[in-house]
């Protein structure tokens, strides 16, 4: 297919064309292999807020973002779809993907390939152009390429393929202009012929089967022939292409001893920094909130001569609740910024293939291990990161397991009731957080081995290790920044109504709380008290319980609601109430059980099972109550703590 041959997609329709050119956009679908940056290059396009990860499956939904218009102003859409491998794989990403293109064709195709990887890789940009879209092929990481050794004649591609191939870094931003001015001349090409009747190309059903069926590829025999030839006539790959540094890296990181003890230290060094450098800034916020309340809030609402019961709801609901969740910002900030240095840098995949050997003994594999650790971000996108797996079964059991990930919202309540209980001596907290991330660990591990028998898989484990990189600065403090501001946009409303219910619940019936009567938290709390009263739980800590089942989020909130105090002073409110010992039981509780209702909500979408979902909540509730029995009555009946 030649430049100047492109013709508008049959999908459309002259009269629909011509009728919505005007207003629709050009609708351009970004593809590409995963570990080729391609979501960084929607970034650079965009300045979209994609999610950057060095591992494949993690781009799972539909990101959208506004590509700049062209001279004429007409608006372009560029639409992010996920990672794959090929048109015939059967994960549900490459489903995803082949529904895409079958059900809603794009307009123009943008795909990305690792020009350091240029050999394998045209192997799907032969695939694409099979299909008869218009097509630009970038060529990402072309600066890594180069200083490997590597190189293409890209001119000479562009004139073999009959599409523009460009080099690009998206990382550095080279090329960004060349590549949008290519995509604009395509555009104006179809805009161009818009208003004809040409003849239309090879149609999405054709090329990829009218049900799904068909593998969408033309002749696999003929596209590798091309392949070896363009190859041969177009790329001049000299023997040392592999990045011997990083060989020599993963001579020691991937060390089946020394590889593992490596990461354990990474992982308590994350931990020990996430409490040194977050407990300040948020004791600061801390002080702020309190200082705004005492001079703004409390006289503001005086001499609007607001009535009792009102001051009472908004000073000690709201405003505890959602400026409790609020100081734990930074700790959000920074926890993104120290996974974005670890991912950005490929350490992640030589981690899954460093832990593969031990995820196979529990019916999982290396993939399972990453969504793993990146469940310690958020549980409910690495669950739907599993649509990278192709077998059910490992699936179902990497969604059962990836719910004991310490995510970021249990790991606000954890650096919280350490740093009251276990501040001393400076490296206690951090150890006990890298014990409860033990915990969690073992608990996937408890899980994998019981339920391995239940949900079995036999698929084949394929890894490719992307070369070491130094993370971008600029990307991975946008990554903290755009993932703290979501957290609060996400939970704002949760925050608002769980502190507004709180409240309701610690203050009614009216005249309850004045005349020292159970109020319904209390009631609450003497409900489940048989229940969790044996893990050594007070009646408040069970109310707080009860609402950060719906999200953890709230849980620290509630607790400023329930004690009628601010973050600056809930510490010591909390110190005086319970024990080190119930801490810890509240702690572990907290870790295995229902992560949220978001989870059971994205385990419910992906599994397609009622029964999965609620054999997952009933398991995780069961193993919370069991290990925390362990730990209170263990600390209480043999160690004699109080």
């Amino acid at each position: 297919m030649r430049i100047a041959d492109v013709r508008p997609s049959c999908h459309d329709g002259g009269a629909k064309r011509r009728q919505h050119a005007a207003i629709a956009p050009l609708q351009v679908a970004l593809l590409g292999l995963p570990n080729t940056g391609k979501s960084t290059l929607f970034n650079a396009l965009t300045g979209g807020r994609a999610q950057i990860a060095n591992w494949p499956g993690l781009t799972v939904e539909l990101e959208r973002g506004v590509l700049p218009a062209a001279g004429e102003g007409r608006p372009y859409e560029l639409v992010d779809l996920p990672g794959i491998h090929d048109l015939s794989g059967s994960s549900e990403d490459e489903a995803v993907v082949q529904r895409f293109l079958r059900h809603t064709p794009p307009d123009l195709i943008l795909l990305v390939l690792n020009a350091s990887q240029i050999t394998s890789q045209l192997r799907l940009l032969l695939q694409l152009r099979s299909l008869g879209l218009p097509m630009v092929a970038a060529l990402n990481m072309s600066d890594e390429a180069e200083r490997f050794g590597l190189v293409i004649n890209h001119q000479g591609l562009t004139d073999a393929l009959g599409l523009p191939v460009l080099p690009v870094s998206a990382k550095r931003r080279q090329g960004i202009r060349e590549l949008l001015g290519q995509l604009h001349w395509l555009g104006d090409g179809l805009r161009a012929a818009a208003g004809s009747e040409a003849a239309p190309v090879l149609g999405m059903a054709a090329a990829l089967g009218d049900h799904g069926d068909s593998d969408g590829r033309g002749d696999p025999g003929d596209h590798e022939a091309l392949r070896r030839e363009l190859v041969a006539r177009f790329v001049r790959q000299p023997e040392g292409v592999l990045n011997h540094r990083s060989r020599a890296v993963d001579r020691v990181l991937l060390h089946p001893l020394v590889g593992v003890t490596i990461f354990l230290a990474l992982v308590l060094v994350v931990f020990q920094l996430l409490y040194a450098l977050s407990a300040p800034l948020q004791d600061l916020l801390g002080r702020g909130l309190d200082w705004v309340q005492a001079r703004g809030l409390e006289p503001g609402l005086a001499g609007l001569g607001a009535p009792a019961p009102l001051k009472s709801f908004l000073i000690e609901g709201v405003w505890l609740g959602v400026g409790t969740v609020a100081t734990f910002m930074p700790l959000i900030f920074l926890f993104y910024v120290l996974m974005g240095v670890i991912e950005d840098s490929g350490y992640l995949p030589r981690a899954a293939f460093l832990m593969d050997g031990f995820m196979r003994w529990l019916g999982l594999d290396g993939r399972s291990f990453v969504l793993q650790v990146m469940g310690f971000g958020c549980n409910v996108p690495s669950i739907m990161g599993t649509r990278v797996i192709r077998d059910r079964g490992m699936r179902l059991l990497a969604m059962l397991c990836i719910p004991f990930a310490l995510c970021q919202a249990r790991l606000t309540v954890f650096v919280f009731l350490v740093g009251v209980f276990f501040p001393r001596p400076w490296w206690a907290p951090g150890l006990v957080l890298f014990c409860f991330y033990l915990l969690s660990f073992a608990a996937a591990v408890i899980t994998g081995l019981l339920f391995k028998r239940v949900y079995p898989s036999r698929e084949a484990f394929v890894l490719e290790l992307p070369p070491y990189r130094a993370p971008s600065l600029r990307t991975v403090l946008r990554r903290g920044w755009t993932s703290m501001m979501n957290f609060f946009v996400t939970t704002r409303v949760f925050i608002i109504v769980g502190a507004t219910a709180i409240w309701i619940l610690t203050h009614l019936p009216p005249g309850a709380l004045e005349a020292g009567r159970p109020t319904l938290a209390a009631g609450i709390g003497a409900v489940l008290h048989p229940l969790l009263g044996p893990i050594g739980l007070n009646p408040e800590l069970s109310v707080s319980l009860f609402f950060g089942f719906i999200a953890k989020e709230i849980l620290l909130g509630a607790l400023a609601v329930i004690y009628r105090t601010s973050e600056a002073d809930l510490g010591e409110s909390v110190r005086t109430a319970i024990t080190p010992l119930q801490a810890l039981s509240f702690m572990t509780f907290v870790l295995l059980y229902t992560p949220c209702l978001g989870t059971i909500a994205a385990q419910l979408k992906e599994s397609r099972s009622r029964v999965f979902a609620l054999t997952s909540l009933a398991w995780s509730l069961g193993l919370a109550w069991t290990l925390a029995l362990v730990v209170y009555q263990g600390g209480h009946r043999l160690l004699g703590l109080p």
